[in-house]
């Protein structure tokens, strides 16, 4: 039985087999060409498009349409913007960086922000010792403001879920609306397990847009879990661990 999935195409095409509510999180995807790129561009106005295999954040470009700019495509590539009068040059230039590796375009999410900065969510989900599945750990990562990923080897930072939240949500909303994000952890596990039987863990990330919907961007099934190490509430890592180790991750 399958414990790791690597291809987040396959992840992706996991969680929209299943017929829950978990479908409706789950931004528009496709697998990257020039017509994929160019309709997702049309109907969304900015997209991510992502390794199908990849850690890190490495390799996530963010491509815009403003139909009223004078070069109206562009995409960003670490901290680098490419500008274009036209589509075709500009995909054949995103085709040069990628070369044969397969991608994935996603829908672009207007993220939340904590002090100017984008900011999206690790979800960490694990199978207990009495099989069932618990949402353990919730942890922020706020991005480098230069660049166009959250991701902690790229220059993010880590912050509790309740300081990113404080801005937009009373203490009584925060408990709610973090419970809620927990239930949809558990959610997106289920949905994972009835196509891979062997899934212990997984790590759920999930961008809350500006109407504080959460759309899961991604699910990892190798999470670190050391990241909520960095949580002033200890027993948040050591059950972590403790689960980690039960099923011989650790």
């Amino acid at each position: 039985m399958r414990r790791f999935v690597h291809s987040k195409w396959a992840k992706t095409r996991a969680i929209l087999k299943d017929s829950s509510s978990v479908v409706e999180y789950v931004p528009d995807t496709s697998c990257l060409n020039m017509e994929s790129l160019r309709q997702m561009l049309n109907k969304y106005k900015m997209v991510y498009i992502k390794p199908n295999i990849g850690t890190f954040g490495k390799g996530v470009m963010r491509v815009e349409w403003n139909e009223t700019a004078e070069t109206p495509y562009s995409y960003q590539s670490g901290k680098h913007i490419n500008s274009f009068v036209q589509f075709e040059p500009m995909f054949n230039s995103i085709s040069k960086e990628i070369g044969d590796r397969k991608y994935l375009v996603q829908k672009g999410i207007d993220m939340l922000k904590f002090k100017g900065n984008r900011f999206d969510l690790r979800v960490m989900v694990q199978r207990t010792p009495n099989q069932y599945w618990e949402s353990t750990g919730i942890i922020g990562r706020v991005g480098d403001p230069q660049k166009i990923v959250t991701n902690v080897h790229n220059g993010g930072s880590l912050q509790p879920i309740e300081v990113l939240l404080s801005s937009y949500l009373d203490n009584d909303e925060r408990k709610s609306f973090i419970a809620k994000l927990r239930r949809l952890g558990v959610q997106v596990a289920k949905a994972m397990r009835r196509s891979y039987k062997g899934i212990k863990e997984i790590g759920v990330d999930i961008a809350l847009d500006t109407d504080l919907k959460p759309w899961i961007l991604e699910v990892n099934t190798l999470p670190d879990p050391y990241i909520f190490r960095h949580l002033k509430n200890k027993q948040v890592f050591y059950k972590i661990r403790r689960y980690a180790k039960f099923y011989n991750r650790l």
